[in-house]
Formats: C-alpha cells, structure tokens, sequence
C-alpha cells in the first residue's frame, strides 16, 4: 500500500515546545531527551507509517521498549500527526492517555505497552518472526532500548536468536547515556555483533549520521545502531 507522508507535519525546531507542554512529577526528563534525535529521525525519513495507516499490515513497527522516558515519543506522535498537540498538557493526569509509561490502548500509534526494562526487544523478535512467518517481507521492525536496559537478561537472549534465524528485517537503537552498570567489553556494539549482527555506532544528535546508521545495507542480519549521547547526570 502507499504510505501518506508525515513530513509535512511541524517540523523538529517545534519539539522543545511540545515537550515543554508536557509538566509534572516523576517525568524521566533524561531518559526522554537522550531518545529525542533517534526517534525524530527514525519517523521523519525512515519508518513507513503514519496517522492514516497505523494498521496497516505491512507498516513498518517502531517498539519503545524505553517506555519510563515518553515524552520525546510523545512530542513526535504529535508533531507528526499521530494525536493531538491538545493532549500534551494533560501528561500523566489521572484521566489523560499519555501516561508515565505509554498504552498502546490508549497512544494512537504505539504498538506496545512499555516500560518494564528487558520486555521491548524480545516482543520485537517476536514481531519479525510473525511478519516473516505471514511472509511480509516488507515490513520493517524497529525497537529503541536504553544502555542500561542491556543489563536485563532477556535482552541477551533476544539478540542471540535473531542472530542466529538471520532476522532481517529486526532494527535496535540502543541509546547510550553511560548508565549502564555493567562495562562490555569492546562496547555495546561488540556485544551484537559477537551474535552475528551488523552494527553501526554513531553521535545520537547528528540526524545525517543517524540516518545513514539506520539505513545501511545488512543483507541476511538484523541490525543494530548504537547512538552515543551525553552521559546522564
């Protein structure tokens, strides 16, 4: 099917307005600004999916298993058309659907229900599996996970059996804000890529090096761009 263009929706200059309209406690603000650049791009020139095709069958899934820091997530749903600017105000309020953790019952566009660290890239796993079993080889699966996140054990199971079935069309983004408690050694992308994944590691504020990341060929290999920012105080 033909995917409408999000593109002419407002623009990144307009983000710090729209996350400025989101207040109260126990915001995550970190979390949410480190993810800011990674998910603007990813939307903007990379995922095959808008406000009119959100259940399409052969849209592109974007998975933010980083689910306790949402307000970026949710200032770019909203500049691009996914829900309305008027919800952002209401973040987190009792009756409001853009809670502290995103619904996906609730968040037009989202595609799961996130925040307990480690469930993201296994769901995602299992999403590209189900494309690929129903044989829509178009469609493209992205999750965004934290640093610190790979410290779940899950996680590591998850990217041992996508390498090994040669998961394809599987994309991670692993914001790196130097949270992690455990060191890797080699680096986070040398974890992946002991599994047999193609990886790239860029500046998570530069969008042209993000977008080639995220668009560079990886026949036969699920994908993962790790993107540095600045460490979390």
């Amino acid at each position: 099917m033909t995917f409408i263009d999000v593109h002419t929706a407002q623009g990144y200059d307009d983000l710090p307005r729209l996350m400025s309209l989101m207040t109260g406690d126990e915001k995550h603000g970190p979390a949410a600004t480190s993810t800011l650049d990674v998910v603007w791009v990813l939307y903007d020139r990379v995922l095959r999916v808008s406000p009119e095709a959100v259940d399409a069958p052969d849209r592109d899934r974007f998975l933010l298993s980083k689910g306790h820091g949402p307000m970026a997530y949710y200032a770019v749903l909203a500049a691009k058309g996914f829900l309305p600017e008027s919800w952002l105000p209401g973040f987190g309020a009792y009756e409001s659907p853009l809670g502290h953790h995103p619904d996906r019952v609730l968040v037009p566009g989202a595609e799961i229900s996130s925040g307990s660290l480690g469930h993201g890239l296994p769901l995602a796993v299992g999403s590209a599996l189900g494309l690929r079993a129903q044989g829509l080889s178009g469609a493209a699966v992205w999750v965004l996970v934290g640093d610190a996140e790979l410290d779940e054990g899950s996680n590591h199971e998850a990217i041992a059996y996508a390498g090994a079935v040669g998961l394809e069309r599987l994309h991670t983004v692993v914001v790196d804000n130097a949270s992690a408690t455990h060191g890797r050694p080699g680096g986070i992308a040398a974890r992946f890529e002991a599994a047999g994944w193609s990886t790239a590691t860029v500046d998570g504020r530069d969008h042209q090096a993000l977008y080639e990341a995220y668009t560079a060929p990886h026949p036969g290999r699920p994908h993962a761009v790790v993107a540095r920012v600045e460490a979390k105080i």
